[in-house]
């Protein structure tokens, strides 16, 4: 039972890793599309995506990053995924802009971050 959940979290986490990957991608392709191009503003800005990407990066994150906490005893991955996580929280606050781009990219980099260091740490 408990390799299955470990597996489960490290899986998880992979996922995580993938997540946040496609928020940078989609926050990248955003600046591109719509600052160079002038395409695609209402439905790459909508606010919508960004709550809910936010709320996947609190589920997937506090599922791994917490448990792998709790379980390796190491904070390093938690302080990450949190920072990233507040991060990307300001820029859903901030309202579209190159300040939300900003806190976006920077906090998926830290929970991407976070979820590689928990697997790292969670494979020892």
């Amino acid at each position: 039972m408990r390799d299955s959940l470990l597996a489960l979290r490290a899986r998880l986490d992979r996922v995580g890793v993938i997540l946040s990957g496609l928020c940078l991608v989609h926050c990248l392709a955003g600046l591109f599309l719509i600052g160079v191009l002038g395409l695609g503003g209402g439905a790459l800005l909508a606010p919508s995506i960004h709550r809910v990407g936010l709320g996947l990066a609190v589920v997937v994150g506090a599922l791994t990053i917490g448990i792998g906490a709790i379980r390796h005893g190491r904070m390093l991955p938690l302080a990450l995924g949190g920072t990233g996580v507040a991060l990307m929280a300001a820029a859903v606050i901030a309202g579209h802009g190159s300040a939300e781009a900003v806190l976006t990219i920077c906090g998926v980099v830290l929970v991407a971050s976070a979820h590689i260091v928990n697997i790292r740490k969670g494979a020892c």
